[in-house]
């Protein structure tokens, strides 16, 4: 009787663990065993757990600000620039796996 309770109770915790939810501006790109398997998202995604993994990529516009830079020009003028640059991914899985890191 306790054997088939701790193996429902196992079964039931490998199937919640399973169940992966991911939000509308994210993606998951799933890995079996190292290899890519593609991506995944938005809404609910089923996985292996143990055999596979996850890496969640937002999907939003990032802003970075590049700190002010001082130049002199040619005519021998002080100038200062100021920069921001936006980028946002567009392919989750070559983010991930052809750049070590994207951000």
């Amino acid at each position: 009787m306790s054997f088939t309770i701790a193996m429902a109770v196992i079964i039931l915790v490998f199937l919640l663990s399973s169940v992966k939810v991911i939000p509308e501006y994210q993606r998951a790109v799933i890995f079996r065993l190292g290899r890519v398997i593609g991506a995944g998202g938005p809404g609910l995604i089923i996985i292996v757990p143990i055999i596979d993994q996850i890496v969640k990529v937002d999907m939003r516009t990032v802003t970075l600000d590049v700190p002010t830079q001082d130049i002199i020009t040619k005519d021998n003028v002080s100038v200062s620039v100021d920069a921001v640059v936006y980028f946002r991914v567009i392919d989750p899985v070559r983010a991930i796996v052809a750049v070590e890191n994207f951000i």
